[in-house]
């Protein structure tokens, strides 16, 4: 990763500029797929025109256009196209130069998100160039310890470009460079962290109504006694803490994001040491009064989706120690009941047992009369049948009934 690292050190270099020049910047929302396809029509845009296109695995490119020079960025989740050429010295702001790259034969990577048009001229009279902009939103500004202008109204012209008028006083050609490239980033990234406010207006409805759909269920919660009906809430509670989870995870990267491109907003105007002038209304303050509360709305957004999460946590966590506890009452129940059963057979077995020795000392008692008989039929010295048959009973039982006795307690020991 050595080269790479070296390599990103130098990826986006200031370009040295003079006065007057005109640039045209323009930013695409791209996902990955869309990037690769732009890179790969950029390569032969290039090829196109005799040179080389960015190498496979760069973000960054440069080459020469329309008698300026066009740069081509891809970030994480956008991509800029950035052409400066000479401008028109006698009309600031006048049609756009014919040899840009952005006409018909351009093709754009996504979604527009940022088209700004700045020109960069040497200090002139107010009333030729306050003409250009929209009063009620104009700021102007000094930069570099006042060794430049600018000035800009955030809003769009005829052309859809946002106009940005810088005034170099004192500032040597890298200097310019380092100041547009800057002031360009700018209106790039404010625009980007703007976009979490629009995510958090698409979540505060669906938020909103966890919510009220959260204190129903726990209203429910109190009155509910039943293992079916609590299985039927918890059953709720953990479907919607699902979805919420769904949200705020959609939702993460697009307020991260926001929280990044607002901090790189305040960088850069500290680094441009921007000052209001005298009477005039700064950039950074006005772009505060929207982009504060817009920050603001985002973490407001991301603490309610917190605090909704960790309340389902404890509902269903409350839940289901419920439900846990009516079932081991049920458990409970249901083994004192096997607990009975287990007696009753057992008492059964007992008096199986004790019939089953009647049965069996019946029919071996009937065996031994017959071999009585027979034996005193054949002559042999038996007394008589029925003594022998008598006395055979008493033995012939007890030693049923410990060869029963034995077997249960060779089974019971297994």
């Amino acid at each position: 990763m050595r080269e790479r690292v070296l390599g990103e050190v130098h990826a986006r270099p200031f370009r040295p500029l003079t006065s007057p020049r005109t640039v045209l910047h323009y930013a695409f929302l791209t996902s990955a797929e869309e990037a690769a396809q732009d890179q790969a029509w950029l390569s032969e845009f290039c090829i196109s025109r005799g040179t080389h296109g960015p190498a496979p695995g760069n973000r960054h490119h440069t080459v020469s256009f329309g008698g300026g020079t066009l740069s081509w960025e891809q970030h994480a989740e956008f991509t800029t196209y950035t052409w400066d050429g000479a401008a028109n010295p006698e009309r600031i702001f006048g049609p756009l130069p014919a040899a840009h790259p952005f006409g018909a034969a351009f093709r754009a990577p996504g979604d527009l998100l940022v088209a700004v048009r700045l020109e960069l001229r040497e200090p002139m009279n107010d009333e030729i160039w306050r003409s250009q902009f929209d009063e009620s939103s104009l700021t102007v500004s000094n930069l570099e310890d006042e060794a430049a202008g600018v000035a800009t109204d955030f809003r769009q012209d005829g052309d859809g470009l946002t106009r940005i008028l810088v005034f170099n006083r004192s500032l040597s050609d890298v200097q310019s460079g380092a100041v547009i490239q800057r002031l360009l980033e700018v209106e790039t990234y404010r625009t980007l962290a703007m976009l979490g406010l629009f995510e958090a207006g698409n979540l505060q409805p669906e938020i909103r109504r966890y919510e009220i759909e959260l204190a129903e269920l726990t209203g429910q919660m109190k009155d509910a006694s039943a293992l079916g009906a609590n299985q039927d809430l918890l059953d709720k509670l953990t479907a919607l803490a699902a979805a919420l989870e769904a949200g705020a995870t959609a939702s993460t990267f697009r307020f991260g994001a926001s929280r990044a491109y607002d901090q790189i907003v305040k960088a850069r105007f500290a680094t441009l040491k921007e000052e209001a002038a005298p009477g005039e209304l700064s950039m950074a303050s006005f772009l505060s009064r929207r982009l504060a509360p817009a920050m603001r709305t985002c973490q407001a957004i991301e603490d309610r989706q917190a605090m909704l999460s960790r309340k389902l946590a404890r509902a269903t966590t409350l839940l289901r120690t419920r439900v846990d506890v009516e079932l081991e009452q049920q458990n409970r129940s249901l083994l004192q009941s096997m607990n009975r059963r287990a007696r009753l057979q057992l008492r059964l077995q007992q008096t199986v047992e004790g019939l089953s020795v009647a049965a069996v000392s019946y029919y071996v008692v009937g065996l031994i009369s017959y071999l009585a008989k027979a034996a005193k039929d054949a002559g042999l010295p038996v007394p008589s049948a029925n003594i022998a048959t008598g006395v055979s009973v008493p033995v012939i039982v007890l030693l049923i009934w410990w060869t029963v006795r034995r077997i249960r307690k060779h089974h019971g020991e297994h």
